[in-house]
């Protein structure tokens, strides 16, 4: 009863990143952002920008997001070459775009297949939120294809946070069939407050906040839906084994999470135990956008993890 409770608890804390999902349709189709594919490689369902030369790094963004949230690690970490993935649909880009059938699994798939055309030589995947579940995927399925993983602010299993200890993919189906609903519903004026409450608690550098607003205002309705969906119905604890590569996850404890830094620290162990060479470390201070938040932090953290041995 006391870890159901405490699922309980954490549940309440991520129920926001569906929110933030929620789109606007007409703002999406005005923002109209500019592709920035790399020549040799096409696809239906992301958009890859390469800057910079070095070791390849794959940085992968969350849900409704634009690449453009690790815009200042790059500045500050040059040396390599980053591959920026926008995911079709998100963030002004290509409206419409992954909004039929299943989307976190098909993208990553593209992923992987961008890592395998492009000629990467075993990159480090990065991947924030629904991006860290991205790159975990990517890790897992192509385990000898990828260097090394980190993962910011992402359980494998979101879904438990939702229905608990005994949760199961299809157990907690109703629920993400339910915020599929509700994120494709949200319009309007009360849509756009209810994002910038839930931004607010989710981003502590107030500066950044209108950045994440647009992102997910101009995100489609149907995209973020589904990817929603997936992460919570998607279940990545047992496959972690097959990776045994270096892994870091870094986590945040924002002061609007209902539970203990110390609680949810053992939560996150917990969670990552499939993978006994995962370091799991808190990033006091930051709230989920911890790039933003901390970005010195971050950058430390990233500069010492591509560099080790």
């Amino acid at each position: 009863m006391r870890r159901l409770a405490f699922l309980t608890l954490v549940s309440l804390a991520f129920a926001p990143l569906a929110l933030v999902a929620a789109p606007a349709p007409a703002l999406a189709q005005a923002a109209g952002a500019a592709e920035a594919a790399t020549p040799a490689f096409a696809s239906e369902r992301i958009s890859v920008e390469v800057v910079g030369a070095g070791p390849d790094v794959v940085l992968i963004p969350g849900l409704s997001s634009s690449p453009d949230v690790w815009r200042s690690t790059i500045a500050a970490l040059p040396g390599y070459r980053y591959h920026l993935i926008h995911v079709r649909g998100f963030a002004g880009l290509a409206p419409g775009a992954n909004g039929t059938g299943p989307v976190v699994s098909p993208v990553a798939e593209e992923i992987a297949r961008y890592v395998r055309e492009g000629g990467l030589n075993r990159p480090a995947l990065v991947g924030h939120s629904l991006g860290g579940s991205l790159a975990m995927m990517v890790a897992t399925r192509n385990p000898d294809a990828i260097s090394r993983l980190m993962v910011v602010d992402m359980f494998p299993f979101l879904g438990a946070m939702f229905g608990g200890p005994t949760a199961t993919p299809d157990s907690v189906r109703p629920i993400a069939e339910q915020m599929r609903s509700g994120i494709a519903a949200s319009a309007g004026d009360p849509r756009r407050a209810q994002i910038e409450q839930t931004i607010a608690g989710m981003v502590r550098t107030e500066s950044m906040r209108a950045a994440a607003v647009e992102h997910s205002m101009t995100s489609d309705a149907a995209t973020s839906g589904q990817a929603m969906y997936d992460i919570i119905t998607t279940d990545l604890t047992r496959d972690l084994a097959r990776f045994t590569g270096p892994f870091r996850v870094l986590y945040a404890a924002p002061p609007t999470m209902p539970i203990s830094a110390d609680m949810l620290g053992l939560f996150y162990r917990s969670a990552y135990a499939g993978a006994p060479q995962a370091t799991v470390e808190l990033v006091p201070d930051a709230y989920h956008f911890i790039m933003w938040d901390e970005p010195a932090r971050f950058q430390r953290e990233l500069r010492e993890f591509l560099a080790a041995r």
